[in-house]
């Protein structure tokens, strides 16, 4: 029967996170703990384990999995080959293999390759031989690569933002590899590169401007001779040469509808860069509205975003907040192990004072807090998205004045209530709430708030892209340079065997 390995490594950088990345921070796992782990939650794998596990005729081969727990800086040179190694090592121990499907992100760098993905199916490629068919599934965050698209023969992409089709994109993947498999499908992909970074709720694919462009990639996908269709926005603070934004379409052996159909696709997305930029209110602004007002006021701190690359450690609206001696409630979770291990020596229901923020990333300088400790846990969780195991290592809540803070000691992308809710604070019952993740599903926070402020902080993952300091991304790109010109042309790949 034929066999087919199934393998995954995936996470998201920021190149201005000052910590670099290490192996601990990844969820790794190899055979059959792969399939156990997936065979319950709604990822990619697990989408593409459905599709396999339908057919008979064929023989899944569980590979290797390393799976970032939060998006982090870039991954040092060491770490990165340890996985590496694990990753490709699986590939050859599976052999003779007669397909491939790989569930990765496309946003994964290290400090001596910026092409993480590419890397990864390059060397595949020489092990496994030209012959064997690759499906690879990307999030739209990734950075879609000529590399990569030599090397697979056909790729899938998320269509939801926030996230809501993993497990679909997975599904999707797995299906056209049955289909090259089959000889039904003779994939040929179009990409249009579009000089173009962004950030903001017009991203946001069931109500923005960007989910005209998406959904017109699905008909794409869905019409005649479409296989895989979407657009790749990038993540604007993974600061790699081939940053940018993407079209691209896949067909069914018509390199002519590949190509209008993807530079259609590009020029509507170009046409669009201006309102795909988001509004931010400076921070102190931020904090003396958030005081005045009577209901349920998110503070989205999208600067020191964890499920985008950023350490986690802010406390610039923290302090904000205290030296506007703030009269209403506030919840916010921060990243501190030294502040932590303080909460675990005084324990639950004594006092204590905790310097937190600023433990990893210096540009914030640590804010004194007098506080109770409330709760203790040792920060294992699974999200209630999608039942994805979180492992934010042990964690207090202290509780100083109107003031709790949720303390980590590592980082876990805060996309849902998790963490709050696994801590016992129910976000709703406070007046103020700290959000550090750019965009979240409404019923997780913004639902019943009378206010949502985007705040304009420093931090690895600001939205305000001119801050940053890009130094790696191939220029001009909007809105880093002025006066951006972009003339559509489409590359074609299509892999012969």
């Amino acid at each position: 029967m034929p066999r087919i390995l199934v393998s995954e490594c995936k996470q998201e950088i920021s190149s201005f996170n000052p910590v670099a990345g290490r192996y601990q921070d990844f969820a790794v796992a190899s055979g059959e703990a792969v399939v156990a782990y997936h065979g319950r939650v709604r990822s990619e794998m697990g989408g593409a384990l459905k599709v396999f596990a339908a057919r008979s005729d064929l023989t899944i081969v569980p590979g290797y999995s390393a799976r970032g727990i939060a998006s982090g800086g870039t991954v040092a040179s060491d770490d990165f080959r340890r996985i590496a190694d694990g990753f490709l090592n699986a590939v050859r121990v599976a052999l003779p293999l007669d397909g491939i499907y790989f569930s990765l992100h496309g946003a994964l760098a290290s400090e001596d390759e910026h092409d993480v993905e590419g890397y990864l199916l390059e060397q595949t490629r020489a092990i496994a031989g030209e012959r064997v068919p690759i499906a690879v599934s990307l999030d739209l965050h990734g950075i879609l690569t000529d590399r990569i698209l030599r090397q697979a023969d056909v790729v899938t992409v998320y269509h939801t933002y926030p996230h809501v089709d993993f497990f679909e994109t997975g599904e999707r993947a797995a299906q056209l590899l049955l289909r090259i498999l089959d000889g039904e499908a003779k994939p040929l992909t179009a990409r249009v590169p579009i000089p173009m970074l962004v950030r903001g709720y017009e991203l946001i694919t069931e109500t923005g401007l960007f989910g005209g462009c998406v959904r017109h990639a699905i008909a794409v996908e869905k019409g005649p001779g479409g296989l895989s269709a979407g657009m790749f926005i990038g993540n604007p603070f993974t600061d790699v040469p081939d940053l940018c934004s993407n079209a691209m379409v896949v067909t069914n052996g018509d390199p002519e509808k590949a190509e209008r159909e993807a530079l259609t696709l590009a020029r509507e997305l170009w046409a669009m860069r201006e309102s795909l930029q988001q509004p931010l209110t400076g921070l102190a602004d931020s904090v003396r509205e958030a005081c005045s007002l009577k209901g349920r006021v998110v503070l989205v701190d999208a600067a020191d975003a964890t499920s985008s690359g950023a350490p986690g450690d802010s406390n610039a609206i923290l302090r904000a907040l205290m030296d506007a001696r703030c009269p209403r409630t506030a919840l916010l979770p921060i990243v501190d192990a030294p502040a932590v291990d303080a909460a675990f020596r005084a324990g639950v229901g004594k006092r204590v004072t905790v310097r937190v923020g600023g433990s990893l990333d210096r540009r914030f300088t640590p804010v004194e807090v007098h506080g109770h400790v409330r709760l203790l846990f040792d920060g294992n969780m699974f999200s209630e998205s999608h039942g994805e195991a979180w492992f934010a290592g042990n964690t207090a809540v202290v509780e100083a004045g109107l003031v709790t803070l949720v303390i980590t000691s590592r980082p876990v992308s805060l996309y849902d209530r998790t963490l709050f809710l696994a801590c016992g604070r129910d976000p709703s019952r406070f007046d103020l709430v700290v959000v550090k993740s750019p965009h979240c599903q409404p019923r997780f926070f913004a639902e019943g708030a009378e206010r949502l402020i985007n705040v304009d902080a420093p931090g690895a993952t600001s939205a305000n892209l001119k801050r940053l300091g890009h130094q790696r991304c191939r220029r001009p790109i909007f809105p880093l340079d002025e006066d951006v010109t972009f003339t559509a042309e489409a590359r074609l790949f299509q892999r012969r065997r």
